[in-house]
């Protein structure tokens, strides 16, 4: 059994979130070419201080999924809060997409050459989880998905959408597409 983790001292949590934000910018510019000591001295920090928030690279890019989940969760229970099934769907994919669209190191980091840890960030990927399949049997139950969909599919089209970012027009039409075959009988 461990220990139950401690909060985190204001100024480790600051320097917590520099390192986050400075590694969020450089992957998104140069993927995993990064190397942790570049990310220390982007953040202003020493690279011990770096690594006694995180052991490598891997536990970074956990954290940054684990950060972005966090995000998409409060999305997917506001989308849950939406009567209309389909909007709720809609609102729970687009919304997830256009963030995504916008951190790019959430896009390396799930779509990178490592498979991330989803360990580090088990409880927030299970929120998440939870939420959207909840939405995806509303959406089902209401014959606005078809009946053999999955809340796994809801990956599926996320992951393929985020491969075709290279500007907004191919990963909406990408969707649209998804979109077109995947619905119900109750259009």
């Amino acid at each position: 059994m461990t220990a139950p983790e401690r909060p985190l001292r204001a100024d480790a949590r600051r320097n917590r979130e520099s390192v986050l934000d400075a590694a969020g910018e450089l992957f998104a510019q140069r993927g995993d070419a990064v190397q942790m000591e570049e990310i220390a001295e982007r953040a202003g920090l020493g690279v011990g201080t770096l690594y006694r928030h995180f052991a490598d690279k891997q536990a970074l890019l956990a954290a940054i999924i684990g950060r972005r989940f966090e995000a998409m969760t409060a999305l997917a229970r506001a989308a849950d809060e939406t009567s209309d099934p389909w909007a709720a769907f809609e609102t729970l994919l687009y919304g997830y997409l256009e963030s995504a669209q916008a951190d790019a190191a959430f896009r390396f980091a799930l779509l990178g050459p490592e498979e991330p840890s989803w360990n580090d960030i088990a409880a927030a990927k299970t929120d998440f989880s939870v939420i959207t399949e909840r939405i995806v049997r509303r959406a089902i139950d209401a014959g606005h998905l078809r009946e053999d969909f999955r809340a796994n599919d809801f990956v599926l089209i996320t992951r393929g959408a985020m491969a075709n970012m290279t500007d907004a027009r191919n990963w909406r039409r990408h969707v649209t597409l998804l979109l077109e075959g995947i619905r119900g009988p109750e259009r």
